[in-house]
């Protein structure tokens, strides 16, 4: 997947997580103490309620402890996010500073969608990869970064280990099996055991360097997660595979609510389409337009339909003909990575970090959604590494399934996930934005902002000649973002217009120009989530958007150096914000 996905599992789930609070100088205004009081009400009480998200946010004072998802739990999560929005609905915003009016507006916003998501979404009821994602992070969170000794950290996980057989208790009690879409039940049950394949990586190979009492508790305790897993492993199988008869398609009514609370923009579910309609059929003609110089220059300026599909699938099958290994991917990937990096410094592109980045194998409790993602430390986690995760190909797959895989992530299409994921895009970005002294924005961070830029990147890099201006490399860049283009379609088509999956393989393969497996894969996340594949698309249009609005407004003074660095220099908001500070404008929400 092209997103951070853990990262921003992290984020989204737990508002209540808010381990520091750090803003930028305040005016002397009774308004400014009053929001900094009440955030800092927010910093002392809640990071215990989601321990998991607190340690993948850099909290570490519960590290040795599980969540507890029990009603009681809910409920006082929910009290707060309603005291919470009532005080913070008594102070007079445009009496805040700008950085503290736009944190408020996060704020507010968030915690207006967290008693949706908490009372009408009930989220927590039917999805039960919430918990194969709480499961798994709670070991992984642990043991993936250096953040503390390892002894310590090896210690704190045997305390949750230890708790592992309450928390799948807990799960099985609150997941109501009849309302669980059958698709989750399946992806739940090839996740599950991933919590053991992180404890048989990360935490077996280090039990000798324990002291003997330390080692026989960590043994016990993976003795005691084990079975609770497997016991859980047997329910999902035998109870909710077979019972799960949910409905995962939201109805136009959820979507359109949980469109607003995920994009916080002021494109609406319409609108959105509408831009997306158009540029699938622009993007279709560039890609003619870069095909046709390839393959045939004497063809047609103005194709026919047919004449237009073989022309593109023409110049792309030359470069589905450049294809890794089946065991080459990751070593691909890290070529590119040095590739891109060198390419952003020698062309002065934005500003460089020197934060750490590593490309790992995928943990297998974070496989089944996408091929690939980036998850970057917490924000008080700075300086740790960030990971560029790459799902291995599974072993069960055919022969052309594999063959099938490879031409969609051939060697150029490695190149463009890599600027995605890593560089310019996502390790870069959030790595400038964990610098931004608001920690609560970093919490509160825009999904479209970061998926936006992602895509943006990716448009950056090939503008200014990545791999010497090869018409290949162009003709995949534009074949991606059709990919996001089709995204924005299909969530919103699939979730409220009921599309089929016929329909769908039809616009991915045919359309979009996608191979079946990874059309396929796309079926499967259209249906486990909802509203998420809009952000690539609606984040993109909002980015580009505002550089054309800069570029007038700067004239010749613009320089893309310039324009990236300012762009983002105020952390991960909703690129609305970023639009006002940059023009000094009002901070409202358009």
């Amino acid at each position: 997947m092209t997103r951070n996905l853990y990262r921003l599992f992290l984020i989204m789930v737990a508002l209540t997580l808010l381990p520091s609070c750090t803003h930028a100088p305040l005016a002397n205004s009774d308004d400014n103490a009053q929001f900094e009081a009440l955030a800092a009400r927010v910093v002392d009480r809640f990071p215990a309620q989601s321990p998991v998200n607190a340690t993948g946010l850099g909290d570490h004072r519960f590290d040795d402890q599980l969540d507890d998802i029990s009603a009681t739990a809910r409920a006082q999560s929910l009290a707060f996010y309603r005291s919470t929005l009532a005080t913070l609905d008594q102070l007079d915003e445009t009496r805040l500073s700008r950085e503290n009016q736009i944190d408020a507006a996060l704020l507010r916003h968030r915690l207006r969608g967290a008693i949706w998501s908490e009372q009408t979404l009930r989220e927590w009821s039917w999805n039960p990869l919430k918990y194969t994602g709480l499961a798994g992070g709670s070991v992984y969170s642990l043991m993936a970064r250096d953040f503390a000794p390892l002894q310590q950290r090896l210690m704190n996980a045997a305390a949750r280990l230890e708790q592992m057989p309450r928390f799948l208790r807990q799960v099985r009690a609150t997941l109501e099996i009849e309302r669980v879409p059958l698709i989750h039940a399946e992806t739940a049950v090839k996740q599950n055991t991933g919590v053991i394949s992180i404890i048989d990586a990360l935490i077996r190979p280090q039990l000798d360097t324990l002291a003997p009492a330390d080692r026989a508790r960590l043994s016990a305790a993976i003795d005691v997660a084990t079975a609770a897993v497997n016991e859980h492993q047997v329910w999902l199988e035998q109870t909710l595979v077979p019972g799960a008869n949910g409905e995962f398609r939201l109805g136009a009514d959820l979507f359109d609510q949980k469109l607003s609370y995920t994009l916080f923009s002021p494109l609406s579910r319409r609108q959105v389409r509408e831009r997306a309609e158009a540029q699938f059929d622009a993007v279709r003609t560039k890609m003619y337009q870069v095909a046709r110089g390839l393959v045939d220059p004497t063809a047609p300026d103005n194709p026919s339909p047919a004449q237009q599909q073989a022309i593109i699938e023409a110049g792309l099958a030359l470069a589905y003909a450049r294809v890794p290994g089946r065991d080459e991917i990751i070593d691909v990937a890290n070529r590119s990575l040095q590739r891109a990096t060198q390419f952003v410094i020698d062309h002065d592109l934005v500003e460089m970090p020197d934060d750490p980045v590593e490309i790992i194998i995928m943990p297998e409790f974070q496989r089944g959604i996408a091929l690939a993602y980036c998850d970057s430390p917490g924000p008080l986690d700075r300086g740790q590494k960030t990971f560029y995760a790459v799902a291995p190909l599974p072993e069960d797959w055919t022969d052309e399934q594999v063959a099938s895989f490879l031409r969609e992530y051939n060697l150029l299409s490695i190149e463009d996930l890599t600027i995605h994921e890593a560089m310019p895009g996502h390790f870069l970005q959030l790595a400038l934005s964990n610098r931004h002294p608001s920690v609560l924005r970093a919490l509160l961070a825009s999904g479209p902002f970061i998926e936006g830029w992602a895509v943006y990147a990716e448009r950056v890099m090939i503008d200014a000649g990545y791999l010497d201006n090869d018409p290949l490399m162009r003709l995949i860049n534009l074949k991606w973002y059709l990919r996001a283009v089709t995204n924005a379609i299909i969530d919103q088509a699939i979730h409220v217009d009921g599309m089929t999956r016929d329909e769908a393989m039809k616009l991915m393969t045919e359309g979009a120009f996608q191979e079946e497996r990874e059309a396929a894969g796309k079926w499967v996340r259209a249906q486990l989530s909802s509203t998420q594949l809009s952000t690539y698309f609606v984040g993109y249009q909002e980015h580009a958007d505002l550089r054309r609005e800069m570029e007038t407004a700067w004239g010749d003074t613009f320089s893309l150096r310039r324009y990236h660095d300012a762009a983002l220099s105020y952390g991960s908001p909703p690129v609305q914000f970023v639009r006002s500070q940059l023009l000094n404008t009002p901070i409202t929400q358009r």
